[in-house]
């Protein structure tokens, strides 16, 4: 499919024109809310095979073959052109598509309340065919080794209609939120393991769930041989039993990184027990710090390049967010969260306040920025074609398993179709 950023003085109609393709078929693909109001430097994703490409001063065939990794001849000939023969400037040429690749694509949904949501299960069955894991968030451990379920209203009955396998996410979150304390008595009670790992099995098999998906955080450093032993314990009850397991670990760049969030967590026996691990390479810009992109494409490599460095990429998934924010400026450290918004909404909200969309080249990201109604100045950080694509082939450079999204329920229909673009969607 072709990327195509908006420039200023052009509609639809005209690049519907340009691409040889309806207006309405890139309006639906892209889910336009406002198909005649287009944002300067808002990516479209052009629904055809391949891409096209405008001669520039300076290319040769061989020079564009090279830009796009094609063999010369195969380029000439989809064009129907000799390989000595001169191009024109601006001539426009046809690059066919690159063979797809295999690839596992996971997708949390965090259900809030009693119920699941209509609007959350309309944004799972809008998914599930480019999934093959659906997580439904969380199954939190009490104290005494039980378990609390999320709402799964519907959720099965989608993942089994798309050949969607379940992961059960087990977590240590208490309060709404990841407690060492609780992380403590699970992993060193062995009592409460013996009821926690029964009581998983058993819900796993009355519910449907095939994958077992361990998301211990902010647990205590002289915690991690614990954590470690855990999960051996764990996958071994849970393999006899016919479940993958997998786990979800913070993003670090070297074993010895310190924090609450990243000494418990051991990448390279993760690596040995695990059947594969998401890596939660999201969250550098986050609510509660200052403005920046939400997984710049520099630290998410060095992290997975880390990653690499203690187990097989294939069994590493990235992280990759649905989501990106809207800071209040100036930024003050504990004041005012910024506000999460969708790629969607985030277009939206550069049209009403004709603000137009800029990308950085260096993070992989787009921005822009623009003043509300009381005068004060905001950054908005998001996601777009162009840094999802980004994320897409640095996961086919580095040999990874796939990619893993936080959360369902903000959209970005472009992300679908990128998916189905680049890859072949495992099903287990």
């Amino acid at each position: 499919m072709q990327i195509h950023v908006v420039q200023a003085g052009q509609s639809l109609y005209g690049i519907a024109q340009a691409y040889e393709v309806p207006a309405d078929e890139i309006s639906e693909a892209n889910q336009l809310s406002a198909p005649g109001r287009l944002v300067v430097g808002q990516t479209l994703v052009i629904p055809i095979a391949g891409m096209y490409y405008w001669v520039q001063p300076g290319d040769s065939l061989y020079s564009i073959a090279r830009r796009f990794g094609l063999n010369v001849n195969i380029l000439a000939d989809s064009n129907r052109l000799s390989v000595s023969q001169p191009l024109q400037i601006g001539f426009r040429l046809y690059i066919p598509p690159e063979p797809k690749r295999d690839a596992e694509i996971n997708a949390y949904i965090e259900p809030r309340g009693e119920e699941v949501s209509q609007s959350l299960r309309d944004a799972a069955a809008e998914a599930a065919p480019h999934l093959t894991y659906l997580a439904p968030f969380s199954f939190r451990v009490q104290r005494d080794g039980s378990l609390e379920a999320p709402p799964l209203d519907g959720l099965a009955s989608i993942a089994g209609q798309n050949r969607v396998t379940l992961m059960m996410v087990v977590t240590n979150l208490e309060n709404a939120q990841f407690s060492s304390e609780l992380g403590q008595i699970i992993l060193n009670d062995p009592a409460v393991q013996d009821r926690l790992l029964a009581n998983i099995i058993t819900t796993a098999k009355q519910l449907n769930f095939r994958d077992i998906h361990f998301d211990f955080e902010f647990l205590r450093q002289e915690d991690r041989e614990a954590y470690n032993a855990f999960l051996r314990r764990a996958a071994a009850v849970i393999h006899q039993e016919g479940f993958l397991l997998s786990t979800a670990l913070a993003p670090k760049t070297s074993r010895t990184q310190m924090g609450a969030w990243y000494t418990a967590h051991d990448y390279r026996v993760h690596g040995e027990v695990a059947d594969f691990v998401i890596i939660m390479t999201y969250e550098w810009g986050y609510s509660g710090g200052p403005p920046m992109p939400v997984s710049p494409i520099g630290p998410v490599r060095r992290v997975l390049e880390y990653a690499l460095s203690e187990m097989p990429g294939s069994k590493i998934m990235m992280g990759q967010n649905l989501y990106g924010y809207d800071w209040t400026l100036p930024y003050v450290a504990g004041g005012a969260y910024a506000r999460a918004l969708s790629p969607q909404a985030a277009i939206d909200l550069a049209r009403n306040r004709n603000a137009a969309i800029q990308y950085d080249y260096n993070d992989q990201a787009p921005h822009f920025d623009y003043t509300d109604d009381s005068g004060n100045p905001h950054k908005v950080w998001f996601e777009d074609a162009r840094s999802v694509q980004a994320k897409f082939t640095l996961l086919k450079e580095l040999g990874l398993r796939g990619i893993s999204y936080w959360k369902l329920g903000l959209p970005f229909p472009q992300n679908w179709l990128l998916i189905e673009d680049n890859f072949n969607v495992v099903k287990r």
